[in-house]
């Protein structure tokens, strides 16, 4: 029966009666440490019950304190790993010393330490639609890439990086394409536009000081508004066949212009070599011509004759056909030298000896234009 329901009678929950007044703290302690001191082994001392149980309870304190305190240099442990770094926090104010990766030992609930991969290249995507400075709409997809230069800076000087980076992003993207021509944003200049972006934003970052690093700005695509981008990819058509002819003229330009080049340089030296051995020639007759001149004016006769015999031989060494006009009668003697020159080659091709001919055909022509054949004959 509970002590506060009829008929429980006037106990209280420490056993005394209701006329006996409030309860006795003192006397709720003493019977707590009693049955503490019982617990571990101090109630059967007798008389010395009393300064057992303030040693028992006093191991209980120390115990239970140096339970705690080894609960809380384990806590102190922690690990960082190699691509990190850490910041400690020493009752709320930031160290100047970093934290490099392995194991270390902070003592807890009093310094607070703060990591961040510093190495890991971060990627953010970033999309919008923004007006030229020829007043057109483009639509620009980039990615940004960056990673973490300060890790303090980027733990401790900005509550957010990743939004102060999107807001940079969109400053910077809208900052550099109106300043451009929708022409050079949709095709050739997308590449320095990618450059000009990355500079802006990292000057942006560098002010906010938020340790972020802008590695690379990759321009994905840049496209016109739906609504006309049949006309703008008809137009960006148009541009790419033309600079794919002038790289096919370039080619065939690289490719004529040094066979014109080395042409005229052949020409040219063919001409050097011919104005040489014609000035040669030049001089070499007139130097013959001299001394012709002179053993002319020694013997004419002699000279004469042998300038003749030897116009006579380079005028029948060029010629295939001789026709001789026969004093007595009207008939001319056709002396076929070719024929006569190939069959004695033959001969001597065949084995027979040389300078014999074993036929010697001529042809006379008569008075009526027949020729007539006769061997022998001269």
């Amino acid at each position: 029966m509970a002590w506060n329901e009829p008929g429980g009678g006037d106990k209280d929950p420490w056993g005394n009666r209701g006329d006996q007044g409030p309860p006795d703290l003192d006397e709720a302690f003493k019977k707590l440490q009693k049955s503490l001191s019982d617990m571990f082994g101090g109630g059967g001392r007798g008389g010395s019950g009393g300064s057992g149980g303030s040693k028992a309870s006093l191991n209980v304190l120390w115990l239970g304190l140096a339970i705690i305190v080894v609960i809380w240099a384990v806590m102190g442990f922690y690990t960082i790993d190699q691509q990190e770094e850490g910041v400690v926090l020493r009752f709320g104010k930031a160290q100047d010393q970093l934290v490099q990766p392995g194991l270390h030992w902070n003592p807890p609930l009093i310094d607070q330490v703060l990591k961040a991969n510093v190495t890991a290249v971060r990627t953010r995507e970033h999309s919008s639609e923004m007006l030229t400075e020829d007043e057109n709409i483009v639509k620009v997809k980039m990615s940004v890439q960056y990673v973490i230069s300060d890790v303090k800076q980027y733990l401790l000087r900005v509550r957010s990086p990743d939004q102060s980076l999107y807001q940079a992003t969109e400053s910077a993207l809208r900052h550099e394409v109106g300043s451009s021509v929708m022409n050079d944003v949709l095709t050739e200049g997308r590449e320095e536009l990618g450059h000009r972006v990355r500079n802006r934003i990292q000057e942006y970052m560098d002010r906010y000081g938020t340790g972020v690093q802008v590695t690379q700005v990759i321009i994905d695509e840049t496209a016109p508004p739906d609504a006309v981008r049949a006309a703008f990819d008809d137009v960006i058509k148009a541009r790419e066949d033309e600079v794919r002819f002038r790289n096919e003229a370039n080619a065939y330009s690289n490719q004529i212009v040094p066979e014109a080049r080395g042409q005229a340089q052949r020409m040219l030296e063919e001409a050097q070599g011919y104005q040489q051995r014609v000035i040669a020639q030049s001089r070499g007759e007139a130097e013959r011509f001299n001394k012709l001149y002179a053993e002319y004016k020694q013997a004419p006769n002699v000279t004469r004759e042998r300038m003749y015999i030897d116009t006579i031989e380079s005028v029948f060494t060029n010629s295939t056909k001789i026709v001789v006009d026969v004093k007595n009668g009207n008939n001319l003697l056709m002396l076929p030298l070719a024929d006569i020159i190939k069959q004695a080659n033959q001969d001597q091709s065949n084995g027979s000896p040389s300078g014999s001919v074993t036929s010697n055909p001529t042809s006379r022509v008569d008075s009526s234009g027949r020729p007539s054949s006769r061997r022998g004959e001269r």
